[in-house]
């Protein structure tokens, strides 16, 4: 099957003190006509945040918008009047449809990591929401949790897209088979920490690869293997 690597030593970086981020498609001051992003994956920034920094009150518009919480506590604050704290194993979406503002900040004393990705929506213009969900590791060990999916329910973020997020955490060497759900989709894998193997390729931490033309993905963990996998349309 096609595939394309996106290794650690070969993002984007972008490091003004207070802020690091590592970036794997185009975005900000990055800049790779070859890497604009992975289907509808437009975006996927592993940032690093200093304790009392953040990102000042911005407009969205026509984006689905999610962040994975990896370390510290940051705040969040929208246009539409939520105003919360997420830690560790929180998740959150921003469906920024016809438009929002939204700001978040370290407010705890360790440095902020988290994953921010952006997919384009299936539809636009919709009236923006936001979501959150808390998915604790210790109840995640050894399986592969959806933690964003385009069904509604009670047990994992909603996506205005034809996507879905998955986290992996596994402690024993294990091998997942992962069925891609349409011929127009692709997966695109990135490794938290960890070993593991994909598409005959080994990844280490931080390092991502995307796959597509597939009907499955094979997955080998190492043990203490920690993974994002996001199933995400190929085309329009």
């Amino acid at each position: 099957m096609p595939h394309q690597c996106y290794n650690a030593s070969e993002k984007g970086v972008k490091n003004i003190g207070w802020l690091q981020s590592n970036f794997t498609f185009s975005f900000s001051s990055y800049q790779n006509p070859t890497r604009t992003g992975f289907g509808l994956l437009k975006a996927f920034n592993d940032d690093f945040v200093q304790p009392g920094f953040g990102f000042g009150l911005h407009p969205h518009t026509n984006m689905e918008i999610i962040s994975v919480m990896l370390h510290g506590s940051m705040n969040h604050k929208d246009s539409m009047g939520y105003a919360e704290t997420v830690t560790k194993d929180w998740v959150q979406i921003m469906s920024a449809g016809s438009g929002l503002r939204h700001e978040e900040y370290n407010v705890g004393t360790d440095e902020v990591n988290f994953l921010q990705i952006w997919i384009e929506p299936k539809l636009q213009n919709i009236t923006p929401r936001y979501q959150r969900r808390f998915f604790p590791e210790q109840q995640r060990i050894n399986q592969l949790t959806t933690i964003v999916s385009n069904q509604e329910g009670t047990e994992h973020c909603w996506i205005n897209q034809n996507a879905q997020l998955c986290l992996g955490y596994y402690t024993l060497q294990t091998t997942i088979e992962y069925p891609v759900n349409h011929p127009n989709k692709g997966v695109f894998i990135f490794c938290i920490s960890g070993n593991m193997v994909v598409n005959e390729q080994t990844l280490q931490a931080r390092d991502a690869i995307g796959v597509w033309h597939t009907t499955s993905v094979l997955l080998q963990c190492l043990p203490q293997c920690r993974f994002l996998l996001i199933e995400t349309p190929i085309n329009h």
